[in-house]
């Protein structure tokens, strides 16, 4: 019977889903996490692209570097912490610990905004000594690269936010696993680039 099936079957016709069955996906991976793979590829291209310009404009014969603020250190360093409390968080939830990964999760995001509210201070500090956006084609990529870097950390914080909100709204933990697997892998994606940025900066 089951060989009489296999011959008689037509592949080739489009059967519709059944009732209950749920939304077909040509993706076994959430849409959620497809959505975010889309914009780390975007990001990472509109970044390359900055770099590049960056490097084109140093060949020209008018730059002068700039020295550094020390700050960007202890700022790199609280971005690293940020990040591995977001990893703990993750690992913490995979074991349905629900207060453990919460307050995991709300040390990544605070040392997240730490991270921004330092960059303000090196801003501050570097217009303070005359070294501000439009003081040098250096000084101006420079706001331009770590400006950019924050909008995105800030925009992670929204997201943050609102699974924070999640937890203290008593949602089961099952429920906001993904949140906290998509917010790590944006973390770990922007400490990468924080990275590149810094040393890009620190050594030109």
């Amino acid at each position: 019977m089951s060989f009489y099936k296999n011959v008689t079957s037509k592949p080739w016709e489009y059967s519709s889903p059944t009732l209950g069955s749920g939304p077909e996906s040509a993706f076994e991976l959430p849409s959620e996490r497809i959505a975010l793979t889309i914009f780390l590829v975007v990001v990472s291209v509109i970044f390359s692209l900055l770099a590049v310009t960056y490097y084109l404009r140093m060949d020209l014969g008018d730059w002068v570097p700039m020295s550094d603020p020390n700050l960007l250190w202890v700022n790199t360093g609280v971005l690293i912490v940020s990040s591995v409390f977001l990893q703990f968080s993750r690992n913490t939830a995979q074991g349905e610990n629900f207060t453990k990964a919460r307050n995991l999760f709300l040390a990544g995001g605070l040392f997240a905004a730490l991270f921004v509210i330092g960059q303000f201070v090196v801003w501050e500090q570097l217009s303070a000594s005359g070294s501000g956006i439009s003081a040098s084609a250096a000084s101006s990529f420079f706001f331009l690269l770590t400006g950019m870097h924050v909008a995105h950390i800030i925009g992670g914080l929204y997201v943050w936010s609102r699974t924070t909100f999640r937890f203290f709204n008593k949602t089961e933990l099952p429920a906001v696993k993904l949140s906290i697997e998509l917010c790590t892998t944006y973390w770990h994606f922007l400490l990468v680039l924080w990275v590149f940025i810094f040393a890009a900066l620190t050594n030109t």
